[in-house]
């Protein structure tokens, strides 16, 4: 169902909406503020929303305000339970905030979810685009995220060029779900990826080599990529400050494979990282950087061989 005559348009000059400026959403908003977007930004917690104040942002004292304010609302919200608490959805009051405007969620949910949501905001007189985006924080400062856009084309195209400020690339993929489907495609190799390095730092280190080298030794070779040269110094220093938190890192591997589980499809590298980033959560670690993962590693390695720890 379309609705045309309600459809918004936001010319250059128009307010947006950005709700949610957590751990990605904050560096986000600053980086539309930097370019000269007019932002009126809402965050639960007040604190967040004062380095967009000080860029000349409007700081809401609602989601409504937020609303009423705005025709087009980014929206980078932890997970669905809040989304649809922030939103309102189920209530009739969801009907009533969202009626007219353009909502772009930027969050990483189940593609199921988004389908529906996008139905709900569709009944309600609104448009919907999904806009995951694959980065940690670091890309997200550098405003060097990538988008997966899924929505109508048209509603899609409108939203492109707001997104640039925060993106490096944006790629289309199809109606509602597609771009959740390939930031978990993409997550499905950045997650059994880091696993992976984190076991071979690991092992490296286990075996009394120097990290430096090792560093050095990837660097040189053709594994070596961003990820790889911010994650290596962490996993060295053992510094886990949150760049992409392990909690959310086992939250995306239970996504993909609830999406696996649906269509019948294998993804074996995919559950054992998943078991070790659930580990990690178990340690403690779940607001730490997800190269915590280590440490689920060095436990199996100390469960094989007490003598072994650290």
């Amino acid at each position: 169902m379309t609705h045309t005559a309600e459809r918004p348009v936001s010319p250059p000059e128009a307010e947006i909406g950005f709700v949610g400026l957590g751990v990605m959403g904050q560096p986000m908003a600053l980086n539309l503020a930097k370019a000269g977007t007019r932002l009126v930004v809402w965050n639960r917690s007040t604190e967040r929303a004062e380095p967009l104040r000080a860029l000349g942002a409007s700081v809401a004292g609602s989601v409504d305000e937020v609303f009423s304010r705005t025709r087009t609302v980014i929206v980078m919200l932890v997970n669905e339970q809040v989304t649809d608490a922030v939103l309102g959805r189920g209530t009739p009051e969801f009907a009533k905030l969202v009626s007219g405007h353009v909502i772009v969620s930027m969050g990483s949910t189940a593609p199921d979810y988004a389908r529906g949501l996008a139905a709900d905001v569709d009944a309600a007189g609104g448009r919907f685009v999904e806009a995951p985006v694959s980065g940690s924080k670091k890309p997200a400062e550098a405003g060097q995220l990538v988008a997966m856009l899924g929505g109508a084309p048209d509603t899609v195209s409108e939203v492109r060029p707001l997104l640039a400020p925060m993106c490096r690339e944006t790629v289309v993929c199809g109606p509602v779900g597609n771009g959740l489907l390939m930031k978990l495609a993409v997550n499905l190799y950045l997650n059994t990826m880091l696993a992976g390095l984190a076991e071979a730092v690991h092992f490296a280190d286990r075996h009394g080599l120097d990290l430096d080298n090792f560093k050095e030794a990837v660097d040189a070779g053709p594994m070596a990529c961003g990820v790889t040269r911010v994650k290596i110094p962490m996993l060295i220093e053992r510094n886990f400050s949150v760049q992409a938190a392990t909690s959310d890192a086992y939250a995306s591997t239970r996504l993909i494979a609830d999406a696996a589980r649906a269509t019948g499809v294998a993804s074996p590298l995919l559950d054992l990282s998943s078991s070790l980033y659930g580990e990690s959560v178990g340690l403690g670690n779940g607001r730490l950087d997800m190269v915590s993962v280590i440490e689920a590693i060095e436990a199996r390695t100390e469960a094989i061989d007490p003598a072994n720890r650290t």
